[in-house]
């Protein structure tokens, strides 16, 4: 954690920086790969919807003791009969003496056999069946409703970022990045072959507000580091570009964090209940957030900034950068940094610290600097050598002479 933590902290100071808009093309096209792929899956294999939306049966019989293991039982048990309109029952325990069987619609044929399965799994007869149709009315008003919660959504997106940042250009990049996260979930739900149920429809909203929210923090900080382009002396793509990184670990974090529990949840969900609910709303969710996160990152800004490329002000701060640059390469010695108070502080060559305070250790040296060779004698910067040991002076408690000034020499 400790390399990661300094990789933030590089990434936030722009001492390290990895090229998002640069290479925005090549986000591009691996979103349009996967998009491609998720149409293809929905086209060939189409959502298979849960009896909620299309009708069907329901069958409750009651039981001596209604538990899990014996609604697992029942659930493979129909599932094995081979009739398509069962392959994913629906089953649920109905208090502690009843079961309940959701399939969808069957013909009368399939009907009885189905009867014949349940009876013979809990070890009843056929006629303590209670059967019942369940109309598509009902699944339909959740979807009808749906829809016009995500369109109500939507407008109210676009007027909040319009409003918060005052820019209808970032309202576009986030509705893209979200059209982008739900058309990818909903052509990985095709291709997995789970049902659609009402959870389903709810882990699709979800992911709106997820997806939504990471955007509006990358958002954020671009506006603050592209504030001032004159006074910043750098470019719109250079300070959006900047933002993406700043804001990276926090991302990933977030993301990390929010998947680890939803995949133990599709995990419990799919593989140890079976078919249930759980399963239904976990994946949507997985899928969802890992979409929201890479949409944020790779979609939203790099097509903000290609938005406003156009944009008297940024094409203004992109001549200055050129000319800039221009005179960087004629002088290079012009980009030397002046001292200033924020300045990062670097250790002397040969010469480390240690961290619980022991005082500088030395270092090697660093092999491409050459070792200087001494100075020579008698220019001013060292003392000559002396040529032999100091005597005592045979002039000792002898008066030695002085000089007079000119004025009282051979007055005497």
């Amino acid at each position: 954690m400790g390399k990661f933590s300094r990789l933030g902290n590089h990434l936030y100071s722009g001492e390290k920086s990895i090229d998002f808009v640069g290479r925005k093309w090549l986000w591009y096209s691996i979103s349009v790969l996967i998009i491609l792929g998720s149409t293809l899956g929905l086209a060939v294999k189409g959502l298979d919807m849960g009896i909620e939306f299309v009708g069907g049966a329901e069958y409750k019989v009651k039981v001596a003791q209604a538990d899990q293991e014996l609604a697992d039982q029942l659930r493979n048990d129909i599932a094995s009969t081979g009739i398509d309109a069962a392959q994913q029952p629906v089953v649920t325990t109905s208090g502690q003496d009843a079961i309940l069987v959701q399939v969808k619609p069957l013909t009368t044929a399939e009907n009885a056999e189905i009867k014949d399965t349940i009876a013979a799994t809990t070890d009843t007869s056929a006629s303590e069946i209670s059967a019942t149709e369940i109309g598509p009315s009902w699944g339909q008003e959740i979807a009808k409703r749906a829809g016009t919660g995500l369109v109500v959504f939507l407008v109210l997106v676009v007027l909040f970022i319009w409003a918060y940042f005052r820019e209808w250009k970032m309202s576009v990049g986030a509705i893209v990045a979200l059209a982008h996260d739900v058309v990818i979930t909903i052509g990985v739900y095709a291709l997995s072959g789970f049902e659609v149920t009402p959870a389903t429809v709810t882990g699709l909203l979800t992911i709106l507000g997820f997806s939504l929210y990471d955007t509006v923090v990358v958002f954020d900080k671009v506006r603050e580091n592209t504030k001032n382009l004159r006074e910043s002396r750098t470019t719109y793509a250079k300070a959006a570009n900047l933002a993406v990184n700043q804001t990276l670990v926090r991302s990933i974090n977030t993301s990390v964090v929010a998947l680890i529990p939803v995949g133990a949840i599709l995990y419990v969900g799919a593989v140890q209940l079976g078919a249930s609910t759980l399963k239904d709303l976990a994946l949507a969710l997985f899928v969802g957030m890992a979409a929201g996160a890479y949409s944020s990152i790779f979609i939203a800004t790099p097509l903000v900034v290609q938005l406003k490329a156009g944009e008297t002000d940024v094409i203004q701060a992109e001549k200055r950068d050129k000319a800039r640059q221009k005179k960087v390469e004629a002088d290079r010695y012009a980009t030397v940094p002046a001292f200033t108070e924020d300045m990062p502080i670097h250790d002397e060559p040969g010469v480390g610290r240690v961290p619980e305070g022991d005082g500088p250790v030395a270092r090697p040296a660093d092999p491409s600097q050459a070792p200087q060779a001494p100075e020579a004698a008698g220019r001013g910067r060292i003392a000559p050598q002396a040529h032999g040991p100091v005597r005592p002076s045979t002039a000792a408690g002898r008066q030695q002479p002085t000089r007079q000034p000119r004025s009282k020499r051979g007055k005497k």
